[in-house]
């Protein structure tokens, strides 16, 4: 595992739901604060606003407090769930790629995340990272140590190589890499928080989702004219897949088989990332390679935090 180089400051904050688990944010404090780092925690653990950690007026709250602090090095979200959607027409974008620009704050999380991440970027232009969570993963019983080595790189490198086994045929593509969570990406469509990438490379994770909803859901990207904008598709994992026998077999194979039939962009499957215990750190808004040859992918993903536009 790559350590920490120096103290970092790495401040906790619940832009959704509750952790029905207090203890893992327990955990994941000590987790950091054994490592070297000072915490900051912007949770209350006792609050509870329906099945949010708090009002949307106490997570902006939260977030604003994070944003405006010049200390802070890292971010990471608690969790997911849902909320992140309601704060986006209030959230203050350019202070938030300012503290991405000027102190070098490292935005990380996923899930209901990206619709934060994804309103940065269409906003602003400025990078974030898709990677763990401190509930989740950092206040797990046992850290994943294929999820921490490449999250400690991430948040101590410009540039970070990954390989992954995957069955597609043999590519090499350049991009904006850009996405996260399928649901939340394509509730997005229309609105002034979804990136309009040209030449982009989209990744996409999901859970709970049944098979013929993920087909749908891209097939919404593909009629908004998302896909045809995309260099190529990286497929995560696909947690938590419910099929009912009316499905007859139909899987999430079949359904990204029809994707590809019809939207003519490639779409490769392995990625190490979404709702699983071993995920990488993507740098949403940064630039990455792709090479496929002989079952194996290679990611090369390259960032700049201080320099950023917005995206074409």
């Amino acid at each position: 595992m790559t350590e920490p180089t120096a103290l970092e400051s790495i401040a906790v904050f619940a832009p959704g739901g509750y952790d029905p688990d207090p203890t893992r944010l327990v955990n994941a404090r000590r987790y950091f604060e054994d490592r070297g780092h000072r915490v900051m925690s912007a949770i209350d653990t006792e609050r509870r606003h329906a099945r949010f950690s708090a009002s949307d007026d106490e997570r902006l709250a939260q977030l604003q407090r994070v944003i405006d602090a010049p200390d802070i090095d890292v971010a990471i979200a608690l969790r997911g769930g849902y909320g992140a959607t309601r704060l986006l027409p209030r959230i203050d974008f350019t202070a938030m790629a300012k503290a991405v620009a000027d102190h070098g704050n490292r935005f990380v999380g996923h899930s209901d995340f990206t619709a934060i991440q994804l309103g940065l970027l269409a906003k602003t232009g400025a990078i974030s990272f898709a990677g763990p969570m401190a509930g989740p993963d950092f206040g797990a019983s046992a850290v994943d140590a294929f999820t921490e080595t490449h999250f400690w790189r991430a948040m101590h490198e410009a540039r970070v190589d990954a390989e992954f086994e995957t069955p597609h045929a043999a590519l090499s593509e350049s991009g904006i890499l850009w996405g996260g969570n399928l649901a939340m990406i394509s509730s997005l469509v229309g609105t002034p928080w979804m990136p309009v990438v040209e030449g982009g490379i989209l990744f996409i994770e999901d859970i709970n989702e049944q098979p013929y909803r993920i087909e749908r859901m891209l097939l919404q990207l593909f009629y908004a004219g998302v896909l045809d904008r995309q260099r190529l598709v990286l497929c995560g994992g696909f947690s938590g897949l419910a099929t009912a026998p009316y499905d007859n077999g139909y899987d999430v194979q079949q359904a990204l088989d029809h994707v590809r039939s019809i939207a003519g962009v490639p779409i490769v499957t392995g990625l190490p990332f979404g709702h699983c215990p071993q995920k990488l750190t993507l740098a949403v808004g940064a630039m990455i390679d792709v090479d496929i040859m002989g079952g194996r992918c290679r990611l090369e993903q390259r960032w700049d935090l201080s320099a950023h536009s917005e995206p074409s």
